[in-house]
């Protein structure tokens, strides 16, 4: 069955996204290098260009964003500079900021120094500790008070284990959109690999499922990622799995399919940030058609694309409308 994808692309726009998680300023230091430090073995960079971007769930929320969405994000911050530069540039790009909460902790913020287009080195300020309890009850009030004023299409939960999304924050928002029939989307990490239990599509990479449910296999097929699915389906018991296999593409299972979709071959610049793109286009798809095979076949197109840019960066909506046209004429 053909898709009519500019119908779609123009369905999605129409869609409201909050995106709940860690989000962080990357900060990126671009320089030469042409001699190493007289102070130490170390070479030297010399800063031509400063530049910071939304990193984190606030790189989803983007990539949400640059598809049409209307975009909330919300989360815990710190009441320091690298918060307001962050909320500025949000709010820059269009993401409402208004469900954003400064809390007592500092905004993490990793900086990248880059010399010859290669990162030679990252810094990292953070707290990764568990949100206090009265900034995690001040972050459900804000989640209740935009679920109930806003009614979203889909709420997409990015953890990168940091501390916003404790525990007890994910189940509360899980039960949440239960009770409102919102889809919920998840891109997990390792802490709280098993807390996101009912989620309706849950998005780890092959590598987590992997130390999660401690496979040491090195094979990926399809019998194997399916045996996956029904380990992460006994502890979760949630709609969909959708798994990244890094450069072998991603596999699907739903209810009544499953699939590995290979990845197209591409010029990798930086696979940084693919993830967060793959979680925004796969779940803001599968909101507008509840069809997760095309959801994964334009994610995994998206995901490739964002791979030839160096750092984090947002999905093109024209190229991906351009690229699909191309590389799904048959679906």
């Amino acid at each position: 069955m053909a898709v009519d994808l500019d119908k779609l692309f123009s369905d999605i726009s129409k869609l409201k996204v909050a995106v709940i998680g860690d989000v962080m300023l990357d900060t990126y230091w671009w320089g030469t290098v042409d001699r190493i430090s007289p102070e130490g073995p170390v070479p030297v960079v010399a800063v031509t260009k400063r530049e910071q971007r939304i990193g984190g769930a606030g790189n989803v929320a983007l990539n949400a964003r640059a598809l049409g969405a209307g975009v909330v994000l919300i989360s815990v911050i710190g009441k320091d500079d690298e918060g307001k530069q962050l909320t500025e540039i949000l709010n820059a790009n269009h993401i409402n900021t208004s469900f954003i909460a400064s809390g007592e902790r500092v905004t993490t913020n990793k900086i990248r120094i880059i010399g010859r287009n290669q990162q030679m080195m990252r810094l990292d300020a953070e707290h990764t500790d568990d949100l206090a309890k009265n900034d995690e009850e001040k972050l459900i009030i804000l989640i209740e008070k935009y679920i109930n004023e806003n009614k979203p299409d889909v709420i997409i939960l990015e953890d990168y284990n940091k501390g916003v999304l404790t525990e007890g924050v994910i189940k509360k928002i899980i039960s949440l959109c239960k009770a409102h029939n919102i889809i919920s989307a998840a891109d997990p990490k390792r802490k709280n690999f098993f807390a996101f239990k009912n989620i309706t599509l849950f998005k780890p990479n092959l590598k987590e499922v992997k130390e999660s449910l401690h496979i040491l296999s090195d094979e990926v097929n399809e019998k194997m990622l399916s045996e996956i699915h029904s380990q992460l389906k006994e502890n979760l018991d949630h709609g969909i799995s959708l798994i990244t296999l890094s450069d072998k593409g991603m596999f699907y299972e739903s209810e009544n399919d499953s699939k590995i979709i290979p990845s197209h071959l591409r010029n990798v610049a930086d696979v940084s940030g693919a993830g967060d793109t793959v979680i925004a286009v796969a779940s803001l798809v599968y909101v507008a058609t509840k069809d997760i095979h095309l959801s994964a076949e334009i994610a995994n197109i998206a995901g490739g694309l964002v791979c030839e840019v160096v750092g984090t960066a947002a999905i093109d909506k024209q190229k991906l409308l351009e690229e699909c046209k191309m590389l799904l004429a048959n679906h």
